[in-house]
């Protein structure tokens, strides 16, 4: 009989271990930053993912969306990630260039042809490469690339008609090289500044313009201290969702793998939502942001962009030149 109570006293013990580590597991969180509203882009994008996460999990990932620059800035969360002091952040895709430079590949001016080849790049063998390429020089985790859009060039001085028209301007770019060097082979005259200071930059008229993607520029209201909208459709801007190394090495095989699967399907659902977006939020931005839109004939621009494109295959070497050539090869 005293035996029995032992086994079944062990037994016991066994059940509350294991009850608690189910516990643990429910409670675990990954908090998940960026740089613009809730209602913006990356906020949209969020509340897929932790929607699908929760659901690909059974609750036990905890998603929390910190927006508004709570837990980081976009040009600090990278470094974050790599120190495990941020779980994951969405940056912009010309914001990690400068952690990870073989990431301007996607930022070279006009380097997608059209938004199937854009797919074609990012959802097959290149993207992959390019994600097991990036955790293994930074050892952060690139989920998903996320949606992508065309950044439209604004300005408060004058209609952009001609690619002369751009002379001078004092234009706010990121700190990113091909990006600086995109703007001065347009003409004008780019200066680094960080995100966080670039509503004001425009609100003071410290900064004559800029570009973002489309549906930002109504977002964050740049539409109230800028005249001109500009199509030039120059780069593509993608958002993509990180991961720290620390939080992925907290998750059971399982759970890594439906968290990746969550962004993956996150990130087809946005570009679903937002195919269709672009023109709509011109529109808006005309209707009822009060903007003055033009389309200017782009060969200059483009080849100006090409001038940029072999500068920057000719300074980083082969693996650069390398990935420019997959994804030229995977228009065809």
């Amino acid at each position: 009989m005293k035996t029995l109570n032992v086994k079944t006293l062990f037994a016991s013990a066994a059940l509350v271990s294991v009850t608690a580590t189910s516990a643990l597991a429910a409670d675990l969180t990954m908090n998940v930053g960026f740089g613009a509203p809730v209602e913006s882009l990356y906020g949209r994008f969020g509340k897929l993912f932790e929607a699908k996460v929760e659901e690909y999990t059974s609750g036990s990932i905890d998603v929390k969306l910190r927006c508004c620059n709570q837990i980081s800035s976009e040009d600090e969360a990278f470094k974050a990630m790599q120190l495990g002091t941020v779980d994951g952040f969405f940056i912009t895709s010309n914001n990690i260039s400068p952690h990870w430079p073989l990431m301007d590949v996607t930022v070279l001016p006009y380097i997608f042809q059209n938004a199937k080849h854009l797919e074609t790049v990012l959802d097959g063998g290149v993207g992959e490469l390019m994600k097991a390429k990036l955790q293994e020089d930074t050892s952060v985790h690139l989920l998903s690339f996320g949606p992508a859009l065309y950044r439209d060039f604004f300005n408060s001085v004058r209609p952009i008609n001609t690619m002369a028209d751009m002379d001078g301007l004092k234009i706010r770019v990121p700190k990113n090289e091909v990006m600086i060097a995109t703007f001065e082979a347009f003409g004008a005259n780019p200066v680094p500044l960080a995100w966080s200071e670039t509503p004001t930059a425009y609100q003071t008229g410290t900064m004559d313009g800029g570009d973002n993607g489309t549906s930002f520029i109504r977002d964050m209201k740049f539409y109230e201290f800028v005249d001109h909208l500009v199509i030039l459709e120059h780069f593509v801007s993608t958002a993509p969702l990180l991961a720290s190394d620390a939080f992925m090495k907290k998750l059971s095989d399982d759970q890594r793998e439906q968290v990746k699967r969550a962004a993956t399907d996150a990130g087809i659902a946005m570009r679903e939502q937002v195919a269709n977006e672009t023109s709509e939020v011109r529109n808006w931005l005309v209707e009822k942001g009060g903007m003055a839109i033009t389309t200017p004939n782009k060969a200059d621009f483009v080849k100006a962009g090409k001038m940029v494109q072999d500068r920057f295959a000719k300074e980083r070497g082969a693996e650069f030149v390398e990935l420019v050539a997959k994804i030229q090869a995977a228009a065809n």
